[in-house]
């Protein structure tokens, strides 16, 4: 059985429509692939309705969170939540807040670019974006305005966090996050903890703390850790009874990954399951 239990549609940063998506993961041999936009479960009713027979749809989200970093200062973490009750009322109001967080520093990422970039129009991009608003949006349409070569270029250039048009956002406290996951009934697994070509790194031992929380499981299989950071996840996850997940981190034509590239094992997923008490697969 084939499980890839973290990708994206075109509802927050991906390429592909829910249901593109879907017949693409049944195309690329999966048995089981979760939908998780960023802040957003718009894309479930599409992808449910899509699903090919014999593919099973795992409804999730990836939400913007806040931890502490190795070095002690607050870093951006992304938190996995999996078959939760998407009607409880805090965890609602708290991915609203974080969608309302998107748009409007996009709105203010575009402003600010447009000083420079003329062909770059806020309103236009804006209302041709789904509900969950990023930074790839605005790569796109400096690709396309051929202010820049590519979705890459536009991150390591005017997008990058310590650009003068770069704006930060307010995310959830991770122990925050965890919490309200656990009372929804979902499951939270922390997503690529060491993917060090993005930037700073969680302290594990703030990992360790938010099994306290409630904390499900670890992203351990994932293209952006190498051999070593695998392994560390791995152990983590073995000393700390964390289900250990694998994943594409799929965004369609927006990266270079492919549907499966990293999977779950079986008993792995069997376990995020039975941790489950909001929706039913």
């Amino acid at each position: 059985m084939l499980i890839d239990l973290h990708t994206h549609s075109a509802v927050s940063d991906g390429t592909d429509t829910p249901a593109e998506l879907v017949r693409a993961a049944a195309d690329a041999g999966l048995d089981v692939v979760a939908l998780t936009d960023h802040d957003t479960t718009d894309g479930w009713a599409e992808a449910l309705g899509a699903a090919p027979t014999g593919l099973t749809v795992v409804r999730g989200i990836e939400m913007s969170c806040e931890g502490r970093g190795e070095d002690g200062d607050p870093v951006p973490v992304h938190l996995l939540a999996y078959l939760f009750d998407p009607e409880d009322e805090v965890f609602a109001a708290e991915r609203s807040r974080l969608l309302g967080e998107r748009t409007e520093r996009i709105r203010l990422m575009a402003e600010r670019l447009a000083t420079d970039y003329p062909m770059i129009e806020p309103d236009a991009i804006l209302a041709a974006i789904g509900p969950s608003a990023g930074r790839p949006h605005l790569a796109r349409a400096l690709v396309a305005a051929g202010a820049v070569a590519n979705v890459q270029a536009a991150f390591d250039g005017p997008l990058a966090t310590k650009s003068p048009y770069y704006v930060a956002k307010i995310d959830t406290p991770l122990e925050r996050a965890v919490a309200m996951i656990r009372t929804a009934g979902g499951v939270s697994v922390v997503a690529h903890a060491r993917a060090r070509a993005r930037g700073r790194l969680l302290d594990l031992e703030h990992v360790r703390e938010l099994v306290g929380h409630g904390l499900g499981g670890l992203e351990v299989e994932h293209a952006d850790h190498d051999a070593e950071d695998t392994r560390i996840l791995r152990d983590l996850a073995e000393e700390l009874d964390l289900i250990a997940t694998g994943s594409s981190d799929y965004h369609g034509d927006n990266k270079t990954l492919r549907l499966g590239q990293h999977t779950t094992a079986v008993e792995q997923y069997e376990r995020l399951l039975a941790q489950s008490s909001g929706i039913e697969v």
